[in-house]
């Protein structure tokens, strides 16, 4: 049975949680009259939510280390590029249910707020695996390989992510629950039609972003405690890397199809990753096996990413040029 080291005390648990939900009841607050994000508000909270990290992770060193910050900016980097997959989902899933730009931000809080629900649960969850022994590596190596195969192969397939709403299982259960009515009503989830309680749109589209994270959620948890053990660094990376996400959205939602080599690098950095778990596993078992350093894996993650965004950018600038399509 291993013991999992943590730098976090029930009151530094207990302080985390609550500037997290301070956090978030600003964001309602600030979404709670529905508008059209413009792109200086977007950048603005970008820049912000970028800087959170940035200042946790230079506290974080300077009270407990080298080793723990490195960990931190690590998993962070790992969760906010696995993030920029989930947004382009999310703009698929915006558009399929035809979300009005205003309600757009609404929507996406509601389901941040909902994965981070879920991200706790996967990680404690994640935590009690890898106390039973040694072998949850091997398991979450596994895991991140096989996703890391169906990312590669996708990329190469140039596999498009469809959105069937009347496929998905979360709307049809809804609709049988309860009635849906045919409009947004502002920023209600519910309202009374017809002398009963029936769901908007609104509702349906949040829940089908939440359920679309519990999928993400099964990859990125098993990805961060590929890089840390540390329960308490797992779920600040993602609650930091999941609070941006609103924001970013907006930042991105115009060149997200320009990052076409994306799924590449995340393969790679899956698989990375992957490797790193098995050869940590069999290092407990071999002393002779190398353990891969979490100074290295940062290099790796933040080399890949800088190489695929490069020829993303690259490729499309040539395409445009080819086609005579002026770059937005």
């Amino acid at each position: 049975m291993l013991d999992l080291p943590s730098i976090a005390s029930p009151q530094l648990w207990a302080i985390s949680i609550a500037v997290l939900l301070g956090l978030l009841a600003v964001d309602f607050v600030l979404t709670r009259r529905p508008h059209a994000v413009a792109m200086r508000e977007a950048v603005g909270w970008s820049l912000f939510y970028l800087a959170l990290p940035g200042a946790f992770g230079a506290l974080i060193w300077q009270v407990y280390g080298h080793r723990p910050a490195v960990e931190f900016y690590t998993g962070y980097v790992v969760e906010k590029s696995l993030s920029v997959d989930n947004l382009f989902v999310f703009m698929l899933l915006l558009a399929a249910f035809a979300v009005p730009p205003q309600l757009a931000q609404r929507v996406l809080l509601y389901g941040i707020a909902g994965a981070l629900v879920l991200r706790a649960i996967f990680i404690a969850a994640g935590a009690v695996v890898l106390q039973s022994g040694a072998w949850a590596f091997l398991l979450f190596g596994g895991v991140l390989l096989l996703t890391a195969a169906k990312v590669f192969r996708e990329a190469v397939r140039h596999d498009e992510y469809q959105v069937e709403i009347e496929q998905m299982r979360s709307v049809r259960l809804l609709k049988r629950l309860m009635p849906v009515t045919s409009d947004y009503r502002g920023g209600k989830l519910t309202v009374r039609a017809d002398g009963r309680r029936a769901l908007t749109p609104l509702a349906l589209v949040v829940v089908a972003v939440f359920m679309t994270d519990l999928v993400f959620a099964v990859d990125s948890v098993p990805a961060v405690y590929g890089v840390t053990e540390d329960p308490y660094l797992v779920f600040a990376t993602n609650a930091f890397a999941l609070l941006g996400l609103r924001a970013l959205y907006f930042v991105l939602h115009n060149v997200l199809d320009r990052l076409r080599h994306l799924n590449y690098g995340l393969a790679i950095i899956l698989a990375f990753i992957g490797v790193k778990l098995v050869l940590h596993w069999a290092h407990g078992l071999w002393a002779g096996v190398p353990d891969i350093p979490t100074d290295a894996s940062l290099v790796v993650i933040a080399v890949t990413l800088a190489a695929v965004t490069a020829t993303s950018l690259y490729a499309d600038r040539r395409e445009r040029a080819t086609t005579g399509v002026t770059p937005r």
